[in-house]
Parts: C-alpha cells; sequence; structure tokens
C-alpha cells in the first residue's frame, strides 16, 4: 500500500509503500505524479520511503510496470531521495547516481537512512535543505 507521507503545494511527491507495491499502488503513483505534471510543474522531486516494505507482498508486474512507465517520464523526475533502513538500498543507491547524474545534470539521488526522514523531505523540498 502506497500512502503520501505529506502533501505540497510544490513540486514535491513525499510517499512511504506500507507491506508491498501493488497495481492499485501503481496507478496511485501515476496518478499523483501527472497531477504534479499537468500542474505545471516540470520536474518532480520524489521521496520513497521503503522500511516498512515487504517484498513478498509485492507485485513483481506492478514494479516492473512502474519502472517502464517511470522510464517513460524520466524527463520530469528531480531529486530522489530514497529513505530505508537498508545496507543493499545504501550500497545501491551510489551506483544508481552515477546512471542518474550523468542523464539529468543537476539531478540527485540520495539515500537517507529511516532516522533521516526529516533530512529527506529537506532535501526534496529544496527550499528547506542545508
Amino acid at each position: 500500500m502506497i500512502e503520501q507521507i505529506k502533501t505540497f503545494e510544490n513540486n514535491v511527491l513525499a510517499l512511504t509503500i506500507i507491506d508491498g507495491f501493488t497495481e492499485t499502488d501503481e496507478k496511485l503513483l501515476q496518478k499523483l505524479y501527472r497531477e504534479k505534471i499537468d500542474s505545471g510543474f516540470q520536474n518532480i522531486n520524489v521521496l520513497v520511503e521503503l522500511d516498512e516494505m515487504k517484498i513478498s507482498k509485492s507485485s513483481i508486474k506492478a514494479f516492473f510496470e512502474d519502472i517502464i512507465w517511470l522510464l517513460r517520464h524520466y524527463k520530469h523526475l528531480g531529486h530522489l531521495a530514497i529513505v530505508a533502513h537498508s545496507k543493499i538500498l545504501k550500497a545501491y543507491v551510489p551506483i544508481d547516481n552515477l546512471f542518474f547524474e550523468r542523464a539529468s545534470k543537476g539531478r540527485l539521488e540520495r539515500y537517507f537512512d529511516i532516522s533521516q526522514i526529516d533530512d529527506a523531505l529537506a532535501f526534496i523540498n529544496l527550499n528547506d535543505y542545508k
């Protein structure tokens, strides 16, 4: 299940995935992203909290369809904050950031531990980031 952590009037989406990521969640995420684009924002900064996500309760089909959809709409993706408590994701994000940074000058992907959620929110809402 996907929920908004906080709603923003600007170009920011802050989401948490609880239990699993389903096809219903995929459609909701696409709808929220599309609403930001339709509001006139060219780049959408996204925070995804994965701390309570369970892979066993997630739909592989929804996950891959969402990746394909995101690749098609990649030009609108701004900064990306991954929030979790995972050594694997912590190691993966810098590697992924090499591609992300080359493909999109000025855009960043960062990993934040769950204890740093306020820093992650500030990062995607750049006016608050130090």
